[in-house]
């Protein structure tokens, strides 16, 4: 079966008639092939299967291009539905006669009707729909959205959404993304955004880890150094500083069983401390969404050794 497959393979290269050579270019502009050996002109006159307009930018050729957006997963139907406009105007801008609005709006109402048909799609819908608000409440990029949407998907298909909520299982793929992207976005953040319930959705989120079998990376207390700078307003060598005494945390084997909330900010307090922010352990707390004893034990661990080995 290999040797039949890679004769057929051989018989298709396309070889000089005058060397031999298989070094062939294909000129689109000229509509030539030639052989970058001897220079001979093996075809003149090739097809060109691209579009006949041309555009000098990318404006241009986002005004002249003829078909749709791209498949994706965050529109119930992927995006391959035709959408009537809102508007009733025509290409040039005129209105619409009132018999043509009256048409115009039974076939948006049979277009809805059409897109939307099971109840499967109806679900799917609304729970995209509570994808999106969440995304928008958490100013998430599109690659979240586009995993939030696929990992509900996969819910549906299995037929795990019964008996529980759309919202909380939709708010509970959110999160699953967000951990999966790197993204740190604790439950109370998406809790907050989504109207539901931290331990609705702490309940949402185990089930679909255990049912969907879906791998969830640990999160690294240096993902929270940064948002908790950005939070604060700190310097960005506070931010480095602290970057540098999770590593030798790390190496000291300090984080190891201990909360990444708790170690990041007292990673953040002690480096506020050496750089003169002189942020304060309650501030710091707020922020992190963890107790000022939380921080203050950590500190002492961290005092203790981190600081010594940072000094050699």
């Amino acid at each position: 079966m290999s040797k039949e497959t890679s004769h057929s393979r051989a018989a298709t290269v396309q070889r000089c008639p005058d060397c031999g050579s298989t070094r062939l270019m294909r000129d689109n502009e000229a509509a030539e092939i030639v052989c970058m050996d001897c220079g001979y002109v093996i075809s003149a006159k090739l097809t060109n299967r691209g579009p006949e307009w041309r555009a000098f930018n990318s404006e241009q050729r986002e005004k002249k291009v003829r078909v749709g957006a791209p498949v994706t997963f965050t529109i119930h139907d992927k995006g391959l539905s035709t959408v009537i406009d809102w508007r009733n105007r025509d290409f040039y801008g005129k209105k619409f006669s009132s018999s043509q609005k009256a048409q115009l709006y039974r076939l948006r109402r049979w277009q809805k009707r059409i897109r939307v048909s099971d109840a499967a799609e109806r679900n799917l819908a609304f729970a995209l729909s509570e994808i999106a608000k969440i995304s928008n409440n958490l100013s998430l990029p599109k690659n979240i959205f586009e995993t939030a949407s696929v990992i509900y998907r996969k819910t549906l298909k299995k037929h795990l959404t019964r008996g529980r909520t759309i919202q909380g299982i939709s708010a509970a793929s959110v999160y699953i993304a967000c951990r999966q992207c790197g993204l740190t976005r604790t439950l109370s953040d998406v809790a907050a955004a989504s109207n539901v319930e931290k331990k609705e959705l702490g309940r949402s989120y185990r089930f679909l880890v255990n049912e969907i079998n879906c791998s969830i990376p640990l999160i690294k207390p240096v993902q929270y150094v940064s948002k908790f700078s950005n939070q604060l307003q700190l310097l960005g060598k506070v931010e480095k500083l602290a970057n540098k005494i999770l590593a030798a945390a790390s190496e000291l084997n300090l984080t190891s069983g201990r909360g990444p909330k708790g170690i990041a900010a007292a990673a953040t307090y002690i480096a506020s401390v050496l750089t003169g922010q002189g942020m304060t352990q309650r501030e710091i707390a707020e922020v992190a969404q963890v107790t000022e004893v939380t921080i203050r034990n950590r500190y002492k661990e961290m005092a203790k050794h981190v600081l010594f080995v940072m000094s050699l």
